[in-house]
């Protein structure tokens, strides 16, 4: 059973790194392309597969390590830990981001909320504007966004990692049930 929680955690260490690292690629790729507040709907569809790769590729490799067996409960604490990790790279990433390489972040952030609502409602007075604005204006702060991006981070692997867990899972007690 050691041998089994240093593999998890290696696995969720690594796998937590590498989907950390891919995010603050592409969010990068964003930036360095200008679509940082506007990206293109098919940025979001590559980082969903990416993740949902990754995710998937860390049980497997618990699974690989662990003699071919996976518990649902295993798979979901590599993937927990997985998106824990990636989790704090991202808030990281965006807290540097935000107070060095666009210190103007959370306006411009607010700025293109309020091109939005505009062009959407075009009929709103600046009151229902700045009512619209008030959600925007409460995430678009470092404390947060930390704490969203986190929990969606781990809400997001907890959903892959129980689909993957339940497609992936082999236990002991089915083998011996046969």
């Amino acid at each position: 059973m050691e041998n089994q929680t240093t593999s998890s955690k290696s696995i969720m260490i690594n796998y937590g790194l590498l989907l950390g690292f891919s995010g603050v690629l592409i969010n990068l790729g964003l930036y360095a392309t200008g679509t940082t507040y506007n990206p293109h709907w098919s940025v979001s569809l590559i980082a969903v597969l990416v993740s949902i790769a990754i995710l998937v590729m860390g049980l497997k490799k618990f699974k690989e390590s662990n003699g071919g067996f996976l518990k649902l409960g295993d798979a979901l604490k590599i993937g927990l830990g997985i998106a824990l990790i990636s989790g704090l790279i991202g808030v990281v990433y965006t807290l540097i981001f935000a107070s060095y390489i666009e210190p103007n972040h959370w306006e411009n952030t607010i700025a293109v909320a309020r091109e939005q609502i505009i062009e959407a409602y075009p009929n709103f007075g600046e009151d229902q504007i700045e009512s619209a604005l008030g959600v925007s204006k409460m995430l678009a702060n470092p404390g947060t966004a930390s704490a969203m991006g986190i929990a969606a981070s781990l809400i997001f692997g907890f959903i892959v990692a129980l689909i993957g867990g339940l497609i992936m899972k082999k236990s002991d007690e089915e083998i011996t049930s046969i």
